[in-house]
């Protein structure tokens, strides 16, 4: 088996693109936990006031808003539906966890 040597250029082409992606990556685990903190704190504010932990008008605004923010920024909708799904499902069954422990 022969290993092709990569070219000094795109090796450091490579590593200057990975650490953008790096970069990124730490930054939207970053802005998730915000979200998060935000959202723990919906579900106190729900269960102390007996609200239900979905509210499928909002998730359905939520999601068409995303849609538009993601055709504008040449972002696949579905893509971005399926991301944003995935975090209601989350933040759902954490209100539930608050509601039960209210």
């Amino acid at each position: 088996m022969t290993m092709t040597t990569i070219d000094p250029s795109v090796q450091a082409e490579l590593a200057r693109l990975r650490d953008s992606i790096d970069n990124i990556d730490a930054a939207v685990v970053h802005m998730l936990a915000e979200r998060f903190k935000c959202t723990q704190q919906v579900g106190h504010l729900k269960a102390e006031h007996k609200l239900p932990p979905a509210d499928p008008s909002r998730e359905a605004e939520q999601i068409a808003r995303l849609r538009r923010l993601a055709e504008n920024a040449k972002l696949d909708p579905a893509f971005a539906e399926k991301l944003l799904n995935f975090i209601i499902a989350e933040v759902i069954r954490h209100h539930e966890t608050i509601a039960k422990s209210a």
